[in-house]
């Protein structure tokens, strides 16, 4: 991994508390639907079209923190990028955080490893967040809505009670990885794309809206990087 971290510096909702996060471990998690038949018919619709079968269910990709930015302009290699709206939960200095972000991942390398192509992209995070305090049941997971768009058009839209509770990623996470700890940023998976395709557009924004008409948002535009 790529020992250069640029802290990132997020706001509290509410408190307007600055944290600068300066993350141990990013791991974003896949395969996180709490239906397991959804899963694996997801697993085939990617298995279709040459994405490989994980290693297990739920998938967790240990990535470079660097990879981390809350910059509204962020460079690919490719073309054949996307991204998709997740929760992200942050653990720093013991306290608990949830923000929205983007798994940006590229689509080509994924059809021959799916960790390649997390780790080929940056991964966008909003710079507001809501804090946890020492509890992840603090936010009523069920409740929460995500959605995202791509060039203006609808791309992701649902209930993030679909997905695996925090916590129940969190305890598997430290099953199978190693060294964690300590501060670490977790993307919590994501939902069903509504016209069922990868779309490789440059504009994204994203929502997280929580109980009490708090909503989460950040949006980004991908440039390709110049050969």
């Amino acid at each position: 991994m790529n020992d250069r971290r640029t802290p990132l510096t997020v706001e509290v909702t509410g408190s307007k508390e600055q944290l600068v996060i300066d993350a141990d471990r990013l791991i974003v998690a896949g395969y996180t639907a709490r239906d397991l038949a959804t899963v694996e018919a997801h697993i085939a619709e990617l298995e279709a079209i040459g994405v490989p079968r994980p290693a297990s269910v739920p998938a967790f990709y240990d990535l470079d923190p660097s990879l981390l930015t809350t910059d509204p302009v962020v460079a690919v290699d490719s073309e054949s990028t996307s991204g998709e709206v997740e929760p992200v939960v942050i653990r720093h200095g013991g306290r608990y955080f949830l923000g929205v972000g983007s798994d940006h991942t590229d689509r080509v390398i994924e059809r021959s490893d799916i960790a390649a192509a997390k780790a080929a992209c940056p991964k966008p995070l909003g710079d507001v967040v809501v804090e946890l305090g020492n509890d992840l049941d603090t936010v009523d997971w069920d409740s929460l809505l995500a959605d995202s768009s791509v060039d203006g058009w609808p791309y992701q839209e649902g209930s993030v009670a679909t997905l695996r509770h925090p916590a129940e990623l969190l305890e598997r996470m430290a099953g199978v990885v190693s060294g964690t700890t300590g501060d670490i940023v977790l993307f919590c998976g994501t939902l069903p794309l509504l016209g069922g395709t990868f779309v490789h557009g440059s504009y994204w924004r994203m929502h997280l809206e929580l109980p009490g008409l708090t909503v989460l948002t950040h949006a980004y535009e991908t440039k390709q990087r110049s050969l």
